[in-house]
């Protein structure tokens, strides 16, 4: 996959599915700023996968005016960026609750990151873009939650299944100058997070459903999301867009 030298951004980029994208990303020969909420974490991800190649920056991606920042600082030091991958968000454990006793907080905070923090990143990015003349990339990571409608998760469903419908918006806006925008819809995938889950233990939102439901019989890996994240952003995908890439062995199939 062609991605060698182009710049990537990647949000909640020091754990799970973010981390593994970076490792792939910085595999394959591009440069990869780890975006990410603590600092610390950021930069011990970013040191374990190649202090060279990989960088970091704190960011909250709920904050628009910090996203602005971000991203001037990210072109000053590194130059253009080429693609971004909306990573961070809620989810797991910390997004679950039972719809009628979620509290203001629980939705204002899952809303405010996975929703309007990626339409915020996206927003700065994409200007970025435009203003370089250079065209890029833009790839959203939902959820096969966005589809399969999860018990206890009906607000982190429902931003997932948004940002779908964003990435179809935002590609015939974009299209014109040259920015493709994509989705990628992860099943269940063997994250730390969601570890025992495969034991049949209710963690980090995994109930055991997916994977019982799973047609290929076993959880996936976070370098698989990873590399279907760095197949969209290549060269070779450059006619994909406006789509959401299902990776979640078959799960939605049924």
């Amino acid at each position: 996959m062609t991605v060698t030298d182009k710049l990537v951004v990647i949000t909640g980029g020091a754990t799970g599915i973010g981390f593994a994208t970076a490792r792939v990303f910085a595999s394959l020969g591009a440069r990869v700023v780890i975006a990410q909420m603590d600092a610390m974490q950021g930069q011990e991800a970013a040191e374990g996968i190649d202090a060279v190649r990989v960088k970091s920056v704190e960011l909250d991606i709920r904050d628009h005016v910090a996203v602005g920042r971000c991203v001037n600082s990210i072109i000053e030091k590194w130059g253009a960026i080429d693609v971004l991958v909306n990573n961070a968000g809620v989810t797991g454990r910390p997004a679950l609750a039972p719809f009628v006793h979620s509290e203001v907080d629980l939705i204002d905070l899952i809303v405010d990151t996975n929703l309007k923090g990626t339409i915020y990143c996206s927003q700065a990015v994409a200007r970025s873009m435009i203003s370089a003349k250079h065209g890029g990339v833009i790839v959203h990571v939902s959820s096969v939650g966005a589809y399969a409608a999860q018990e206890n998760a009906s607000i982190y469903c429902a931003t997932k299944s948004a940002l779908g419908m964003l990435a179809k918006a935002m590609a015939i806006e974009l299209a014109p100058h040259g920015i493709r925008v994509n989705c990628v819809a992860p099943g269940d995938i063997a994250t730390e997070r969601s570890a025992r889950a495969a034991d049949g233990v209710r963690d980090s939102g995994a109930t055991g459903r997916f994977l019982r439901s799973t047609p290929l019989g076993h959880r996936g890996s976070p370098d698989e999301v990873g590399h279907a994240i760095a197949f969209l952003a290549s060269e070779e995908a450059g006619f994909i867009t406006g789509t959401t890439l299902l990776v979640d062995g078959g799960l939605l199939a049924y």
